[in-house]
């Protein structure tokens, strides 16, 4: 049993997770929902994964900090959403002084040199990918993996990062083994879709219901 300090990961935990397969799912978890636990649960199974990471962002460059709640309040409710032995909730980017998910990624991979990444989004994200910041370095360094989701899948994979990345493509019979890729190695996974979603949440807390 790990010690409250080291239930999440940080910048000294390296050896903690030598040897393991982790999936980050970043984002503003503004408010974290049953969603994001459907498809990290999923993530787990269907890519032989150790841990989840939920990195919760201390403010994503591509969203207006208007209607954010604070980091602590995001964390503590990403927390209790959770809920699972083996999804672990972290801010570490604040630790790290990263803002955009390339240079986040390089400096975990620096901590963590014995850990394998798998970096997790959802098609939303894959059409939207090619406005971050160092992009084409997400899928030099880290596998990829995204989540089909409602209204976005199509336009995802017609998209700038899904024409370029084409031939890197993996199947769905090899995805087990997404993370010893060679990369850049990227997955569609044709996950249950859920219908959770943070802006129907936050707006219906807005509104009192």
């Amino acid at each position: 049993m790990r010690s409250g300090f080291e239930k999440a990961p940080h910048l000294y935990s390296g050896p903690l997770y030598a040897g393991l397969t982790v999936g980050i799912l970043g984002g503003s978890f503004n408010p974290a929902h049953a969603g994001h636990r459907h498809i990290s649960l999923f993530a787990l199974k269907t890519l032989g994964l150790d841990r989840v990471w939920w990195m919760v962002s201390p403010q994503n460059p591509l969203k207006s900090a208007a209607g954010m709640a604070s980091l602590p309040e995001r964390l503590e409710e990403a927390r209790a959403v959770a809920a699972h032995p083996r999804i672990e909730v972290t801010a570490i980017e604040t630790a790290l002084g990263t803002r955009f998910t390339a240079d986040t990624l390089a400096k975990l991979q620096r901590r963590f040199p014995k850990t394998r990444f798998v970096w997790l989004m959802g098609a939303d994200n894959l059409r939207q990918i090619p406005r971050w910041m160092h992009w084409t370095r997400i899928f030099d360094s880290v596998a990829v993996a995204v989540f089909a989701r409602p209204t976005y899948s199509l336009g995802a994979l017609s998209g700038k990062a899904a024409q370029r990345y084409t031939r890197r493509r993996v199947s769905v019979s090899g995805v087990k083994g997404l993370a010893r890729r060679r990369r850049p190695a990227w997955a569609f996974l044709r996950n249950p879709l859920h219908p959770a979603s943070a802006t129907a949440i936050r707006q219906a807390r807005a509104a009192g219901s």
